[in-house]
């Protein structure tokens, strides 16, 4: 990934800190190239942003309100020290599904606000143990196989809506042809944008996919634009409050685990690129709690739940543009975009083919890194230990198993974290995991040089 080596602001009154050879400006700026560059990360993080709800059924509005609020609270707790922005997480993109369908949106929001919970329940015992005992019950031979099924399980979600139909395959909204050739285009691009692109316009396969699958879709009339003309250029984003309900709290947080430990790589991954330790200063406890608390708050509005976005790190380290207040103007450009109604019902208008030809490659990817975990943690499947935690947890992701009554079931990604996670601590283990995150460490640190 190229280096750009930002410039000195001679002009600004603040105080400059030279480190690794690059200026990093510690003070709050308000000029213009700052404003500038927040716009730039949210342009960066805007595709996933918006993709995650629109495969949901919620609001694309919403999600952008919540991300930039999610942000902001984030960098409350963490004193505004980690160039980090917060937007939906697709860890949930199944979950929520099902919560929705079989409970109602105002109760997947009340268990996802539980979610956010869980996030701070980690925080306390972080800040208590240290952050090494999440290696501890999450080692990658638990987390690996946990985000595979979560890319894997929704694979049959992409396809159908490539192929025009809805995501369970029930309904046809697109002729077959048609839809392929509109996922296709998409799809395509993508896969160029993410191999072939340089620059931030390698950060940006989603968004350019959505936008030269949504002009193909254009041309081929699958595109309803009367809704847009009609609608106010202004308006609040559809809130919705949250229900609480036992059964789909307890089916929802052992959905957390994977976001958490996602979290946890995205803030060794920023330690990295800056090298300024997070583990240490804010502390992995602070951070989680930051993303508990915008986790929570999302719910609170209907929105999707939070976490930190790989994508942004990755522009960060491009441009090398390490001041945490840029990230509070993506938050501030995010909640002001909430309210453009038409912007928001533009969005909605994006047919099914595009997503879904967008998502054959992310869920794919997120198989990928799953995968990915196991390789470079080295971790032995000769070992039959390790091989019976990841094959369980594989086909109870993958086969549908389901765990319960009609009121409360465990299954999917939720099914996984607790099968995993108990495997994990129950099984004999003749090389007990140390309580150091040195492995993630390892991990990430060969991702972030891989990518530069």
């Amino acid at each position: 990934m190229l280096a750009i080596k930002s410039s000195a602001l001679s002009r600004v009154n603040s105080t400059l800190i030279k480190y690794k050879g690059y200026i990093l400006n510690q003070s709050i700026l308000t000029n213009g190239k700052t404003v500038l560059a927040g716009l730039q990360m949210l342009f960066v993080a805007f595709g996933a942003l918006v993709l995650m709800p629109l495969i949901t059924g919620l609001d694309p509005s919403v999600a952008l309100f919540t991300a930039g609020i999610g942000t902001l609270l984030f960098h409350l707790v963490t004193k505004r020290q980690v160039p980090i922005f917060l937007a939906s997480s697709f860890a949930f993109i199944a979950p929520i599904t099902y919560s929705v369908q079989t409970w109602g949106m105002a109760a997947a929001m009340g268990s996802l606000f539980a979610a956010g919970l869980l996030y701070m329940v980690l925080a306390a015992v972080v800040a208590v143990r240290g952050s090494g005992f999440l290696h501890k019950i999450m080692p990658p031979v638990v987390t690996g196989p946990i985000i595979m099924v979560i890319g894997l399980a929704l694979a049959p979600l992409a396809v159908n809506m490539a192929i025009g139909k809805t995501g369970d395959g029930a309904v046809e909204l697109f002729s077959y042809t048609d839809a392929l050739i509109v996922s296709m285009s998409a799809l395509i691009t993508t896969l160029l944008v993410s191999a072939l692109g340089s620059g931030i316009f390698r950060l940006i396969p989603i968004l350019a996919g959505v936008i030269v699958g949504y002009i193909t879709a254009a041309f081929m009339g699958m595109i309803d634009t009367q809704t847009v003309s009609q609608a106010s250029w202004f308006a609040v984003p559809n809130f919705t409050a949250p229900e609480f309900n036992l059964a789909a709290i307890l089916f929802m947080l052992p959905v957390a685990i994977a976001p958490a430990v996602e979290h946890v790589g995205d803030i060794l991954a920023i330690s990295n690129v800056t090298g300024k330790d997070y583990l240490k200063k804010p502390g992995l406890h602070r951070t989680l709690l930051g993303d508990g608390l915008a986790t929570s708050a999302a719910s609170l509005f209907g929105g999707p739940p939070n976490t930190t976005y790989s994508e942004v790190t990755g522009a960060v380290m491009l441009t090398k543009m390490f001041n945490p207040v840029i990230m509070l103007w993506a938050a501030f450009f995010a909640i002001v975009l909430a309210f453009v109604a038409k912007f928001g019902i533009a969005l909605q208008t994006i047919p099914s083919p595009v997503m879904g030809g967008i998502m054959i490659l992310l869920f794919g990817s997120i198989a990928g890194v799953g995968m990915n975990i196991l390789v470079k943690a080295k971790v032995d499947l000769a070992e039959q230990r390790n091989l019976v935690i990841v094959s369980t947890t594989l086909v109870f992701g993958i086969g549908g198993m389901s765990i319960g009554n009609g009121d409360f079931n465990l299954q999917g990604v939720s099914l996984c974290g607790v099968v995993a996670i108990a495997l994990n601590l129950l099984l004999p283990n003749t090389k007990p995991d140390a309580e150091t995150l040195e492995q993630e460490k390892l991990i990430v640190d060969d991702i972030v040089e891989h990518n530069k």
